[in-house]
């Protein structure tokens, strides 16, 4: 499903707010931080970089990425405001988020990790070309992209 309108932007004192509200569904509450903690560790951390997801001017979504000592990109805190699920939002976002983190020169490849029972993760991950690699990152599975080689 196409989505029009999807767009990343950096998280700022205009949006910041929207982004902290945004929630999702009862069941995803095992999987997903609240979005105000993701905030911080991109605040008070050295890893982790903000983005809102907007579509047609409103958030809709958050995300945040980071860069690993070997080169690697990572996409991780990935929510989808609940009333906003089930529209290709995720597909959307995860898809533009792996193609801007990819073009960085010197990146081998673009990572995320989900926990095991995630299963809407993972058929979302896996459908985008992710492939799991056998790592894990505590108890959680480990997914990378790599583009394929011309």
């Amino acid at each position: 499903m196409a989505v029009d309108g999807i767009r990343l932007e950096p998280v700022t004192a205009n949006n910041w707010r929207d982004c902290a509200a945004l929630t999702v569904q009862p069941a995803q509450r095992d999987f997903v931080a609240e979005v105000t903690y993701y905030l911080c560790l991109c605040n008070y951390g050295d890893t982790w970089n903000p983005l809102a997801v907007t579509r047609d001017g409103a958030v809709v979504g958050f995300a945040m990425w980071g860069v690993d000592d070997d080169g690697s990109r990572w996409i991780g805190g990935v929510v989808v405001d609940a009333q906003h699920q089930g529209q290709g939002i995720g597909t959307a976002m995860i898809r533009q988020l792996r193609e801007r983190l990819i073009a960085e020169p010197g990146t081998p490849n673009v990572a995320l990790s989900y926990q095991p029972a995630n299963e809407a993760a993972r058929r979302l991950y896996l459908s985008l070309g992710f492939v799991e690699t056998g790592e894990t990152d505590g108890e959680e599975v480990i997914a990378r992209w790599t583009p394929a080689t011309s």
